[in-house]
């Protein structure tokens, strides 16, 4: 899917970007070889568009395997759409499917990709940022890879929650210093190491994203 992503990076994301005009700061913070884990907030179902279109790289982001399967001319083209934008299908609902994204994650890293991720799991619903989970600090010191914190903000006036078309609204993707966990997290015990290291990128977004902090951590909402 390389010639699909490039024919997108020339064509749809000159379009997007010029009707959404985003602000982007600090996109040279974005190593542009190497594997790199970029770290979001999350606050809208189009984050993992905008952050690829603003990012000088292409970043690899996991999305619900259902995207992938459809049939018809609206499955056909919702797959060429998110394998056109670096998406990997993953099955939310399966018992494993943790485990198994964190290891496709660890495969892209390796490879020496982009690879993106939201610590707090799922969207925030209510605005505020909430604890990260520690996959996103597993993942850098495992691969040896440097984060980015991004911090995202308008996302979701371009789609609000429920809504399944985008809408004019001003956007902002600041991506942050690359953040290194090196000797002084390997001499601590691993999950205090991974905790840390959790609570410092979540920091850094939050100085991003000027978002205010929750206590614990989010949940995905219940089916209905």
């Amino acid at each position: 899917m390389s010639a699909l992503y490039l024919t997108a990076r020339l064509t749809v994301a000159p379009l997007l970007r010029a009707v959404w005009r985003p602000h982007v700061e600090g996109a040279r913070n974005v190593p542009r070889r190497g594997g790199v884990l970029i770290a979001s907030n999350h606050l809208s179902f189009i984050d993992s568009v905008v952050i690829p279109l603003c990012s000088p790289r292409k970043v690899f982001f996991l999305a619900k395997a259902e995207y992938f399967t459809g049939t018809g001319p609206k499955g056909f083209a919702s797959r060429v759409w998110f394998n056109s934008m670096g998406m990997l299908p993953v099955e939310r609902d399966d018992p494993k499917a943790a485990v198994h994204s964190l290891e496709q994650a660890l495969e892209v890293l390796e490879a020496g990709e982009a690879f993106g991720i939201y610590p707090e799991g799922t969207r925030s619903r209510d605005g505020r940022l909430y604890r990260g989970h520690v996959g996103a600090a597993h993942l850098a010191m495992q691969a040896g890879v440097p984060v980015v914190p991004v911090g995202l903000s308008g996302t979701p006036d371009v789609q609000p929650i429920g809504s399944n078309l985008p809408r004019l609204a001003k956007v902002s993707v600041k991506f942050g210093e690359p953040l290194t966990f090196g000797s002084s997290y390997k001499a601590m015990p691993a999950g205090k190491a991974r905790r840390q290291a959790t609570d410092e990128i979540m920091d850094a977004i939050a100085a991003l994203s000027g978002q205010e902090r929750a206590p614990g951590y989010n949940e995905r909402p219940p089916a209905t």
